[in-house]
């Protein structure tokens, strides 16, 4: 991969993990009863960018950054309360120049809630 926007060699493989527990603030309550507040689907959707962004934004060079520009078969495919813990997994499976893709899945303990395909592209902020 060319460009001068690397620090670091960047390859399938490498992968970020997020963990974080669900917060108010991440929520939604669709039927107005006290307690039936869940994790938004916009919010695990924020949640794997983030976490894509973990796999390798460290690994490029001063003056460069990613952007999202497409999000794949995305299932948000469980509730989750509040206080309970995700646990997200990025892997990047592709890099075609500045492009990046990544597989993500989201569990709550040992139960997938979500995936996603996300891409994203390398570019400069200068």
């Amino acid at each position: 991969m060319k460009g001068g926007y690397l620090m670091h060699h960047i390859t399938n493989g490498q992968t970020g993990n997020l963990e974080i527990q669900v917060t108010e603030n991440l929520t939604i309550n669709r039927t107005g009863k006290k307690g039936d507040e869940v994790l938004s689907t916009p919010s695990l959707l924020e949640l794997m960018e983030q976490c894509s962004m973990n796999a390798t934004d460290h690994l490029l060079a001063e003056g460069y950054t990613t952007v999202g520009y497409a999000v794949d078969q995305m299932r948000h495919l469980a509730p989750t309360g509040i206080g309970q813990k995700v646990r997200i997994e990025a892997i990047l499976t592709d890099v075609n120049k500045n492009r990046l893709t990544y597989t993500i899945n989201a569990f709550q303990g040992k139960e997938k809630i979500g995936m996603a395909i996300h891409k994203r592209a390398i570019i400069s902020i200068q």
